[in-house]
């Protein structure tokens, strides 16, 4: 990604991109810091100087949740706010919920609508985020389009054992294969979306033919807990109850800035995006519709044999 020639070349005879690579991980600390920055947002800008130089103008991004920080909550009193880091002795005390900043209650946890602030709370989401505005300043640069997809926990085959992107979904499911039961942090209560692989092919295309130019987070699954998500990924596989594990939810001090709650609403911008629904993911995905479609109904789509030319540049 960090090639000029290498990725001028892989640009060769195309006319839009559907960008995927990226270092990925949890990004709690900071020692790491220069390597995400490198390949995540130097990579890109190589990719959009390429890009621009070839004549490309359409560009899809692989975003991510992790831009929205910890997720929406409200209080009672004070109404919606954004928790800060949670304290360490209530992580020890196995008070896991994050509590008002100007009061000190309890929050009440909701969905994190997409048109939410940004709050990157490591680095990996500050590349991320860092990304979507290199691919905004190139499209206003270019007069081409770009649209970011921030998924959510992505699931499928082919997914890659026991590494932090995929997160809890493939440690489930390593857990799993082996017969054992799988671990989980805190009470298990925390809130995540997951996504299918294979819808997150499905709305790359969709994007790919709208390029509506927003930022739509693809989620597949019925909102869900770490101590209930194993079986719908994991199913092939009978093993004991997931089990959670009591105390802190790592043993770095920068966990206390983990989203506990990271879930979007079922329908993302109800204008702008269309629904369907695959065997493989019971409920609905979001996949952007055509620019002017207005609230289109929900219809699945396939690759059209004449669909743009897609690349991932290595």
């Amino acid at each position: 990604m960090r090639d000029p020639a290498a990725v001028e070349e892989a640009l060769r005879g195309i006319d839009a991109i559907s960008h995927q690579a990226a270092m990925v991980g949890l990004g709690d600390g900071v020692a790491d810091a220069a390597d995400y920055v490198g390949c995540n947002d130097l990579g890109t800008a190589v990719l959009l100087a390429a890009a621009a130089r070839g004549g490309v103008r359409a560009l899809v991004l692989a975003g991510s949740m992790v831009v929205y920080g910890e997720g929406r909550y409200t209080c009672a009193e004070h109404g919606t706010v954004r928790p800060g880091p949670r304290a360490e002795a209530d992580l020890r005390a196995g008070r896991f919920e994050p509590r008002c900043p100007a009061c000190g209650a309890a929050l009440a946890p909701g969905l994190v609508p997409e048109d939410a602030p940004a709050d990157p709370r490591n680095v990996y989401a500050a590349t991320k985020l860092a990304q979507e505005h290199l691919a905004a300043a190139w499209a206003r640069a270019t007069g081409g389009s770009a649209l970011s997809l921030r998924y959510h926990n992505v699931y499928g085959p082919g997914m890659p054992r026991d590494t932090p992107y995929a997160g809890v979904a493939s440690f489930f499911r390593s857990a799993l294969a082996r017969g054992e039961a799988p671990r989980v942090f805190e009470d298990g209560a925390q809130r995540r979306d997951f996504v299918h692989v294979r819808d997150i092919a499905a709305a790359n295309v969709r994007a790919l033919e709208a390029l509506a130019g927003s930022a739509v987070p693809p989620g597949t699954l019925p909102r869900t807990t770490p101590a209930a998500a194993p079986r719908a990924p994991c199913s092939p596989w009978p093993a004991p109850s997931p089990r959670p594990a009591a105390g802190p939810r790592r043993a770095s001090p920068a966990s206390t800035g983990s989203a506990t709650y990271s879930t979007s609403p079922p329908t993302p911008r109800a204008c702008g995006a269309s629904w369907a629904g695959t065997p493989k993911s019971p409920s609905p995905r979001a996949s952007p519709s055509s620019p002017g479609n207005r609230c289109a109904p929900p219809r699945p789509r396939r690759p059209a044999a004449d669909a743009p030319e897609i690349t991932r540049p290595r």
